[in-house]
C-alpha cells in the first residue's frame, strides 16, 4: 500500500507543480496574486480529491486507519517537498514560505493540506474503493 500511496504523491506532485504553473503564468498576472492564489488552491484542491477517488482502488486501504496513514504520508511529503525544495533548492527565505499560511493575509494555501490529508479518507467513507 504505501510504494501505491507514494506513486499517487507524485502524481498530486505533478498536479501541483502544473497548478502553480497556471497561477504564476495566467491566473495571478490576469487577476491579481490574492485571487489568483485562492483561485489556484481550490483549483488543486479539487484536482487532489478528483485523484485521490481515481486512485484510492488502486491504493488499496485496507480500513480507515490505513487510509489516514495515506493522508497522513501525503501531508509529510508535501511539506517536506515545500519546505526542503522552496528554501534549500530555491533559496526561498523561512518568512516567505510560511506566508502561504497566514489566513490573516487571506492565504488558505492550508486547505491544500487539509485536503490531501483527508481526501483518502473521504473517498473510503463513500464507498468509492470498493
Amino acid at each position: 500500500m504505501t510504494s501505491r500511496a507514494l506513486a499517487v504523491w507524485c502524481l498530486l506532485l505533478v498536479l501541483a507543480v502544473l497548478n502553480g504553473g497556471v497561477r504564476d503564468t495566467w491566473l495571478s498576472p490576469r487577476l491579481g496574486d490574492p485571487i489568483g492564489r485562492a483561485i489556484s488552491t481550490l483549483l488543486l484542491c479539487g484536482l487532489i480529491l478528483l485523484a485521490t477517488r481515481l486512485t484510492i482502488g488502486w491504493i488499496r486501504p485496507t480500513s480507515r486507519g490505513a487510509a489516514v496513514e495515506v493522508g497522513v504520508l501525503w501531508v509529510a511529503l508535501t511539506l517536506a517537498f515545500e519546505f526542503g525544495v522552496g528554501h534549500y533548492g530555491f533559496g526561498k527565505p523561512w518568512p516567505e514560505l510560511l506566508a502561504d499560511y497566514d489566513l490573516r493575509r487571506g492565504r488558505i494555501w492550508i486547505a491544500v493540506l487539509v485536503v490531501t490529508l483527508l481526501a483518502p479518507v473521504w473517498t473510503i467513507r463513500h464507498g468509492v474503493s470498493r
